[in-house]
């Protein structure tokens, strides 16, 4: 006999079907300081198990992937946008210096669909294994007559530690200091109202088109997964001084760099040191958009930016050699009597903007 719930929508038996499914998944992506398994009220972790701290302090951070799930769902293709929501999470809290310890998941739905939902658990529970950090716990909603069936939307929170005097941000910025760049994986997970607009319902674009100077279709490049840095960042931190690390994420370069620099400092950033990848020059292109408005947007091909002495430069790029992250010095920090923080100067290196 159907419930009344079901009737209503809410598939309650799906749900159970889907926790049973991720389970395997949630395995992979733990610490030993985890307690308990997947399916209680709540999560624990294990704090005492701490060592090494005179100060710790606890970092946390809450964030979603936007409308890049709207990519996922045309796509039918749910596997990798776990990496998209960990990287949102875990990079915020390397950038003040914190060590990740853990995820906790939502996943808001139209429809429950077990396998469905399971696959986009697995690609979070490995995100979460490359970044070193568990998946906790999470939920699963169905929103029946809120969401459509394929629907979705996840968000998360993540929590971790850094020992008070190691904190890092504005207060250690110096004049004479430098501007080390990651290399993005591409748009990441922010911008995507601005593409899907411009690329899909301006210009009618179809997501299985290929794309020649993108040398692989559309929907590809745009589900490309945001590069999670947490682990290279923290081998960074171990090798060498850094002063503050600003995360590019959602108002571009400028402004969250600008973030971690002081009043009376001024970083000027060279764009000739790089070049982005062809998909920023497509959306420059095909929506007609003025360099300060998609730089406002989207990373333009930086993922994140440390600020740190000029003698830490060579070992900062080593370890991050190492995990396989190409890196340049991108700018220098100066002095000012201005109020503005962050001044992008020069042409990129192709002029592809």
């Amino acid at each position: 006999m159907i419930s009344a719930y079901a009737r209503a929508g809410v598939d309650i038996a799906a749900g159970e079907r889907a926790v049973d499914l991720m389970k395997p998944h949630v395995a992979q992506a733990g610490r030993p300081e985890v307690l308990g398994g997947l399916g209680g009220f709540a999560g624990f972790f294990d704090a005492s198990a701490l060592k090494g701290f005179d100060r710790p302090v606890l970092a946390t951070s809450t964030d979603g992937v936007g409308t890049k799930v709207a990519i996922a769902q045309a796509l039918d293709r749910h596997d990798t946008i776990g990496y998209d929501l960990v990287g949102m999470l875990v990079d915020d809290l390397v950038a003040v210096g914190a060590e990740p310890w853990f995820v906790t998941d939502y996943i808001a739905c139209g429809s429950v669909v077990p396998e469905k939902i399971a696959t986009i658990v697995q690609g979070i529970a490995a995100a979460c294994a490359e970044a070193g950090a568990a998946l906790l716990g999470g939920e699963t909603a169905e929103h029946p007559g809120l969401m459509a069936p394929t629907e979705y939307d996840v968000a998360g929170a993540t929590t971790g530690v850094v020992e008070a005097a190691d904190i890092l941000g504005p207060a250690k910025v110096k004049p004479g200091d430098v501007t080390l760049a990651l290399a993005s994986s591409g748009l990441h997970s922010n911008g995507y109202s601005l593409v899907r607009q411009v690329l899909l319902r301006d210009a009618g674009l179809r997501l299985d088109r290929r794309v020649p100077e993108l040398g692989r279709t559309l929907g590809e490049e745009l589900l490309t997964p945001t590069r999670i840095y947490a682990p290279a960042v923290l081998a960074c931190l171990r090798a060498a001084e850094v002063h503050a690390v600003a995360h590019i994420t959602g108002g571009g370069l400028a402004a969250n760099l600008a973030r971690v620099i002081p009043p009376g400092l001024h970083v000027t950033v060279d764009r000739s040191t790089w070049s982005p990848a062809p998909i920023f020059d497509l959306v420059r292109r095909t929506g007609r958009i003025g360099q300060p408005d998609i730089e406002a947007t989207l990373n333009m091909g930086v993922g994140m930016v440390l600020v740190l002495p000029p003698d830490a430069v060579d070992a900062a790029q080593r370890a991050f050699a190492a995990g396989d992250v190409a890196t340049w010095v991108c700018g220098h920090v100066n002095a000012t009597n201005t109020d503005r923080r962050v001044s992008l100067r020069g042409n990129y290196a192709t002029d592809v903007v």
